[in-house]
């Protein structure tokens, strides 16, 4: 029954990557984040008025470890692009600092068609079906 709910995790997880255009990994909410580093990356996002779904690994702990099993990346946060991991806090940063993020995010429209416009602004924010 583990690996059955191991399997579940890990196919929501999967799903939520290709369904979102941009989706961060992160501890907490984009609106409280629970750690410096979540914090960081978030605030890189929103400095570049960046849609993004989030997702909080802290509920349970299979969501972390199914995550690092599909990304190989053993750190939180994690920020994936167009169903592509992009990096951890370091690298989203380093990659703001030099405008690659900037222009990775808007070589292609951030906000899938698919996904509700939200006429506030406000951070997207997907089921948290991991849990």
């Amino acid at each position: 029954m583990s690996d059955q709910n191991e399997n579940t995790i890990r196919e929501a997880i999967s799903e939520a990557i290709s369904e979102n255009d941009v989706i961060l990994f992160m501890k907490g909410t984009p609106e409280a984040p629970a750690c410096g580093f979540s914090a960081r990356t978030v605030g890189v996002l929103q400095s570049l008025e960046t849609r993004f779904a989030a997702v909080d690994i802290l509920p349970d702990p299979r969501i972390r470890q199914e995550l690092s099993a599909i990304s190989q990346w053993p750190t939180i946060p994690q920020l994936f692009v167009r169903g592509e991991l992009v990096g951890g806090c370091d690298i989203i940063t380093e990659m703001f600092e030099t405008g690659e993020l900037a222009t990775l995010l808007g070589s292609e429209d951030a906000a899938s068609a698919s996904e509700p416009a939200l006429a506030d602004g406000s951070v997207l924010q997907i089921e948290n079906r991991l849990s």
